[in-house]
């Protein structure tokens, strides 16, 4: 029994030994500089009073022995917008961090401003200080002055007085926004209008929407997350909804990143010199409403473009319909649909005649099919016609197009379809060249970047 006893304790002591032995490490000073995943991290814009997201910075040691880095810290100290996290610890300075050998570590960076934080490009540095040498990995980032709107359940988040908004302030809404029946809500040229994940705009009854956009100073609504990426990402914000008798007047708009871009229902828009791209169902959606779009641009929208029910007056002009959705192939994506019925909230089926006129435009993308017209029996068959327009329709399609001068099923050889760098002029050989006509609407004498037309014109929004 001793014997046992003996061989147990030994045992344990070893065990202990060897424990002790494999945290008995030596860090010694660095000798060679240290090496970083990148000399600079850009980060998102943000706003006063929201924090961005996380970026990443990998510190190496390449050298065959641990060492001690004696300190790590943010050049702006305590007072910078910036906070670090080291080692899984946030602040803003760090002593004696250890790195082993052949090893890396991450020091995490995000951006906080404060509410009195001015509009301004914010800069800083992560300062390593080591035997070797001092080494800097600058840091990044626009910090925008903005206005909230914030729903939650003390606080309705209605306007109820007729608005301006300016470009002075970034509005970022949180939740619905509406604007109050018979109200009217002005964006002057240069508004930027950010959405939180699963928020939007409502516009009551009778209420005016008027966007001032001028080219070079688009009014702008997209979700609030403005790195590079989510530019070609859609369901980031819900969308603009117009009700019963509202009006839309919008000049030289980005609509772009929601789930529906733009929903009128028994609604009034004029829409110019727009672009709305990237939404996961509709660009726009009308339902009895009336429509007027000169120089549209819309691309990659997951089930149309440009959606129609019920009844209503819908006319495209020189616009570029185009459609290469490529995140779910189940998804339709296809540059108009129009049907002649609506099913309303009570499941019942609402019908009208639906009147599509198309002129000097091009609807064109991956889908076989980029014009779908669906006739309900309910309702009364869909008057459509598209003049001097090029449209991709398959061999197979049930809608044979009625106008002059169609041209199907030609490329119509856009410079860049992809939302990332797009482009959607068309290259000098293009078959949209030189097929347009003079439509004597003050509208269109120029196109989506101010170029006079000559006649006969570039079909589309580009000259």
């Amino acid at each position: 029994m001793k014997i046992k006893i003996l061989f147990g304790i030994a045992f344990w002591s070893l065990l202990l030994l060897a424990g002790c032995n494999r945290d008995d490490i030596s860090f010694d000073s660095p000798t060679q500089l240290l090496r970083f995943s990148t000399d600079t991290v850009f980060c998102d814009t943000v706003y006063n009073q929201m924090r961005s997201e996380t970026y990443a910075v990998k510190v190496y040691n390449n050298e065959n022995k641990d060492v001690l880095i004696p300190r790590i810290a943010l050049e702006g100290g305590s007072g910078s917008l910036y906070r670090i996290n080291v080692d899984g610890k946030v602040g803003t300075s760090f002593e004696n961090v250890a790195l082993r050998k052949k090893d890396s570590l991450y020091v995490f960076v995000e951006i906080a401003p404060v509410a009195s934080a001015p509009e301004m490009i914010a800069e800083d540095k992560v300062v390593f200080n080591t035997p070797a040498g001092e080494q800097k990995v600058t840091l990044l980032s626009v910090v925008q002055d903005a206005e909230y709107f914030i729903k939650t359940d003390t606080n309705p988040n209605i306007i109820s007085e007729n608005t301006t908004w300016t470009k002075d302030k970034v509005k970022v809404i949180f939740g619905d926004l509406t604007i109050a029946e018979g109200k009217t809500l002005t964006m002057e040229q240069g508004t930027k209008v950010y959405f939180r994940k699963n928020s939007g705009m409502n516009f009551a009854k009778n209420s005016i929407l008027d966007v001032k956009g001028v080219l070079g100073e688009e009014v702008i609504f997209r979700g609030d997350r403005s790195d590079t990426k989510y530019d070609t990402l859609p369901a980031n914000w819900n969308g603009i909804k117009m009700e019963e008798g509202s009006l839309l007047n919008m000049n030289y708009a980005r609509v772009f990143g929601g789930n529906v871009g733009l929903q009128l229902k028994e609604s009034t828009a004029e829409i110019n010199n727009s672009i709305f791209h990237t939404f996961q169902n509709a660009g726009i959606y009308g339902i009895h409403s009336n429509i007027t779009a000169n120089n549209l641009v819309m691309n990659n929208c997951g089930e149309a473009d440009l959606a129609i029910a019920g009844s209503g007056t819908y006319n495209i002009n020189y616009s570029t319909l185009a459609n290469y959705w490529n995140l779910n192939s189940s998804m339709s994506a296809v540059g108009i649909f129009a049907s002649n019925t609506w099913e309303n909230e009570n499941g019942e089926l609402e019908s009208g005649l639906v009147t599509l006129n198309v002129k000097n435009s091009i609807i064109y993308g991956d889908t076989l099919d980029l014009v779908s017209l669906s006739n309900n029996s309910a309702g009364t068959a869909i008057s459509a016609r598209f003049d001097n327009t090029l449209l991709k329709l398959s061999s197979n399609s049930a809608f044979t197009p009625i106008g002059d001068n169609i041209i199907k099923n030609e490329d119509p050889k856009f410079q860049n379809y992809f939302t990332q760098k797009m482009n959607l002029r068309v290259k000098d050989d293009s078959p949209a060249k030189k097929k347009g006509t003079n439509l004597n609407n003050n509208n269109t004498t120029k196109d989506i970047v101010g170029i006079t037309r000559t006649y006969p014109a570039t079909l589309g929004a580009y000259q």
